[in-house]
C-alpha cells in the first residue's frame, strides 16, 4: 500500500473546493433552513427530565425482584408457625393427636378459671385453627397473624399468671417458653410480610409492608389484654418485678 504524499493533502480552502467567501452556517442559521437539497440542520440534544412516576415505580420493582432466598424463608417460616396452630386447633377441635377435643377443652377453660369457657374455647380455636390455616397459605396474612399472635399473647398471660414470677422455663406446666417463641414469630411474619410466596404475593403487604403493621400488632396485643382481663381477670405480671 503505497503511502501518502504530503504533498498531496489539501491545505487551503481552495484545494478543499470551498469559495473563501462562502459562510459556515452555524446553529442560529441552520435551525431557521429548512432540511431540503444540500442544507442540513445541526442536531441539538435536548435538555434531560425529571424521571416520572412510573419509571420509578418501575426501576423500584427491579430492585424487589433481587430478593434471593427471602421468600423461600418466609414461606419456611410461615409453614411452621401455620402448621403449629393447626396441630393445636385440632387437638381442641375434633380430639386429634391426642388432644382434649371440644368437651375437654370447655373443661379445661372452666377450671382454668375462665368465666366464660364457652367463648374462650370459641375463640381460641378460631384464632389457631382460622388463623392457622390462613397463614399457610399467605392469605389476608396481617389479620391471621395478628389473629394467632392475640390467641397466642392470651395463653401467655393465662400460663404466667397461673404462680407468681417469670415462669419461662418450658419443663414446667406454666413454662412460657414455647408461647413466646410462637409470638415472636407472629410478630415477624406481620412486620415482613408473607413473601413473594403466598396468595397476597399481589398486596403491597406482602413485600413492602408499613405503618399498617404497627397498627395489627396493636390491635393483636390489645385484643389479647382484653380478651384476658374480660373472661378471666387477674394480674398475668404478678411477681415480676414491680409488679
Amino acid at each position: 500500500m503505497r503511502k501518502p504524499d504530503p504533498k498531496d493533502v489539501p491545505r487551503t480552502d481552495e484545494d478543499l473546493g470551498l469559495d473563501p467567501g462562502d459562510e459556515v452556517p452555524d446553529a442560529s442559521t441552520a435551525r431557521t433552513t429548512g432540511g431540503s437539497g444540500d442544507d442540513y440542520g445541526y442536531a441539538t440534544i435536548p435538555p434531560a427530565t425529571a424521571a416520572s412516576a412510573d419509571s420509578v415505580r418501575l426501576q423500584r420493582r427491579n430492585r424487589e425482584a433481587r430478593r434471593g432466598t427471602l421468600d423461600l424463608g418466609l414461606f419456611v417460616l410461615r409453614l411452621v408457625v401455620g402448621y403449629t396452630f393447626i396441630y393445636h386447633g385440632l387437638q381442641k377441635l375434633a380430639g386429634w393427636f391426642h388432644g382434649p377435643g371440644l368437651d375437654g377443652t370447655e373443661s379445661m377453660m372452666e377450671n382454668g378459671g375462665w368465666d366464660h369457657p364457652s367463648l374462650a374455647t370459641a375463640l381460641v380455636i378460631a384464632g389457631e385453627l382460622g388463623g392457622g390455616i390462613l397463614l399457610v397459605i399467605g392469605l389476608a396474612t396481617p389479620l391471621a397473624a395478628g389473629a394467632v399472635l392475640a390467641t397466642i399473647a392470651t395463653a401467655w398471660m393465662w400460663k404466667q399468671g397461673m404462680v407468681p414470677g417469670f415462669q419461662y422455663n418450658a419443663a414446667t406446666p406454666t413454662g412460657v417458653e414455647l408461647d413466646t417463641i410462637l409470638a415472636g414469630s407472629a410478630l415477624a411474619i406481620i412486620l415482613t410480610g408473607p413473601g413473594r410466596w403466598s396468595l397476597d404475593r399481589t398486596r403491597g403487604w406482602a413485600t413492602r409492608p408499613a405503618y399498617g403493621s404497627a397498627v395489627v400488632v396493636l390491635l393483636a396485643l390489645a385484643a389479647a389484654i382484653g380478651t384476658y382481663w374480660f373472661l378471666h381477670g387477674g394480674n398475668p405480671l404478678q411477681g415480676i418485678g414491680p409488679f
